[in-house]
């Protein structure tokens, strides 16, 4: 049977760092939204896939009216997000089977490449789990309980980002477990089963949209992308 490949956009927050009107996926890229940009990157892959976008309740209708009225079509399931990023994922993962591959990815990176891509999705063939992570390039400071802070080993630290791409009978496993505040991305639930997961080399250019100054870069990223 030939393995099925599945891309989880996960988009469900509200954005609040950002600030504005609209949420930050929403939020214009060039001449369309930011979630787009990064949707297209999962459309150009040289093998299909099926994609499962993570929204907040609210902004359902308007992501299916920018479909229709910019003819956007492309075959997708639209999930609605959670609480917190550990539920939208489960909540997706209601639509992922076993016996494939899934890459979990943040709506708000839109400048991943196919090629990248492509490339972890082949090494969690081989692997069962891989996350992307860089190097910080900042000096570093802890912060204590007190308020001051002190400076820290930067080389002991590395900044994750995404897709993290697994094995989906691992992480349809790992999401039976119950909820916990320790799960701060998709690897720190596969990990806490006792899973391995892989590191790969990431990308500086696959920036999280967060906040204002975030859009001033991705602007000048986007004429050279």
């Amino acid at each position: 049977m030939e393995k099925k490949y599945y891309a989880i956009i996960v988009a469900g927050g509200s954005g609040s760092r950002m600030g504005g009107d609209i949420a930050k996926q929403f939020m214009s890229l060039g001449d369309k939204p930011v979630i787009v940009t990064t949707i297209e990157r999962f459309l150009s892959l040289s093998f299909p896939l099926e994609i499962i976008v993570v929204l907040p309740s609210n902004y359902k209708e308007y992501w299916k009216s920018y479909c229709f009225e910019n003819r956007f079509n492309f075959r997708h399931t639209l999930v609605s997000g959670g609480l917190t990023r550990f539920h939208s994922v489960k909540n997706a993962l209601k639509y992922v089977g076993r016996g494939g591959l899934v890459a979990i990815h943040d709506g708000v990176r839109p400048f991943v490449t196919k090629e990248y891509i492509e490339e972890l999705y082949a090494i969690a063939d081989e692997k069962g789990a891989v996350i992307p992570v860089i190097s910080p390039i900042d000096s570093m400071r802890v912060k204590r309980e007190d308020g001051t802070t002190e400076v820290t080993d930067r080389q002991r630290y590395l900044m994750v980002q995404t897709p993290q791409v697994f094995s989906t009978d691992l992480i349809l496993d790992a999401y039976k477990q119950a909820y916990s505040p320790a799960f701060t991305d998709d690897a720190t639930v596969v990990e806490s089963m006792g899973a391995k997961i892989h590191l790969v080399q990431g990308k500086a250019v696959n920036i999280k949209l967060t906040r204002p100054e975030d859009m001033l870069l991705a602007k000048a990223i986007l004429s050279v992308f």
